[in-house]
């Protein structure tokens, strides 16, 4: 296999990267069968949310193409994303997302030929060793087994539930190693 090469990419380079950031989303998490032009539709207008978020970071693995992608912002203080939240959470992460001290980990895809490699966790350790958030934070559907997998190898915590059907994550108090 030939050599995976991290890099981090500004807004305007994502943003000139979508197509082929939608390329590897739709590898990564193939659905039905025709399913994935709506997949890769969703897919591009949340990308087109989240690129314009504050603090919006990116990293890409490459290997003569996409294999890899991590990218997150920091949460809105206002707390609207815990809308639909089922739980309780830890203390104090309600007062660091109104601070803005909170990091949403927005989306994870690796090419299934690059899964179990390291590939995820090289993304995840160049992304957030930039960042000082306080508290890091995933939000996956309910039924991403592959996600959770990884999530729990990093020592990640379930924090509950949200409706409809996603759970959210929180990392360690130091998530990198």
């Amino acid at each position: 296999m030939t050599e995976v090469f991290l890099r981090r990419l500004s807004r305007w380079q994502a943003e000139q990267q979508r197509e082929s950031v939608a390329n590897l989303y739709v590898e990564a998490y193939r659905g039905m069968a025709g399913a994935e032009y709506s997949d890769r539709q969703g897919f591009l207008r949340r990308f087109e949310h989240d690129v314009q978020q504050p603090d919006f970071d990116m990293v890409v693995a490459d290997s003569g193409g996409l294999v890899g992608c991590l990218y997150g912002y920091r949460a809105a203080p206002t707390g609207e994303w815990w809308e639909g939240f089922r739980g309780i959470l830890p203390a104090g992460i309600e007062e660091q997302t109104a601070s803005g001290r909170v990091f949403l980990l927005s989306e994870l895809m690796v090419a299934p030929a690059r899964r179990r490699a390291g590939v995820a966790t090289r993304l995840r350790t160049l992304l957030l060793t930039r960042h000082t958030a306080d508290a890091v934070v995933a939000v996956i559907k309910r039924d991403d087994d592959q996600g959770r997998e990884v999530l729990r190898a990093w020592d990640w915590a379930k924090l509950g539930e949200f409706d409809p059907g996603r759970e959210g994550w929180l990392a360690p108090p130091s998530p990198l190693p």
